[in-house]
């Protein structure tokens, strides 16, 4: 199957880093340090990040199509280590163990389908979305939780 994921570009959230509590507060973020394994996904690396490790959760437009009503923005997390991660035709370790909502969008922004799967399933609904030509991308989000995982793309 001919698809990748890749994370966010660390570039933009580097010098947010910086900020102290007040500056973070300002923009509506917030430093966290990972206190369980598995519970704080970086959407720069697209990995599950260690306990003790430093992320700041923030908002982030990721469906960003101006005349679209499919605009969209939430909470992710991005660590301060992260570099930007690139999967091709796999899943990235911090979305092959979660239940996923997948909506697949086509070149004007506008949900074309749509489905939630877990584990080898997810595999199975990317390509059934992709063999749709009008599919330009499919955005990821965690199901429980509503955040936007990561923007699946065709290789």
């Amino acid at each position: 199957m001919s698809f990748q994921i890749r994370g966010l570009d660390a570039e933009p959230f580097a010098p947010l880093f910086d900020l102290n509590e007040a500056g973070l507060s300002a923009i509506g973020a917030e430093r966290v340090h990972a206190d369980e394994a598995d519970a704080y996904p970086c959407r720069v690396s697209l990995t599950r990040v260690a306990v003790g490790e430093e992320l700041l959760l923030l908002n982030h437009a990721h469906q960003t199509t101006a005349t679209s009503p499919y605009r969209a923005a939430g909470p992710i997390f991005v660590s301060r280590s992260g570099k930007t991660g690139l999967y091709r035709g796999e899943l990235p370790p911090m979305m092959r163990e979660r239940l996923l909502s997948l909506r697949a969008y086509d070149a004007k922004a506008f949900i074309v389908d749509a489905e939630v799967a877990e584990g080898d399933d997810v595999l199975q609904v990317i390509e059934r979305f992709f063999a749709d030509p009008h599919v330009a991308h499919i955005d990821a989000h965690f199901a429980r939780r509503g955040c936007f995982a990561a923007r699946i793309g065709r290789a």
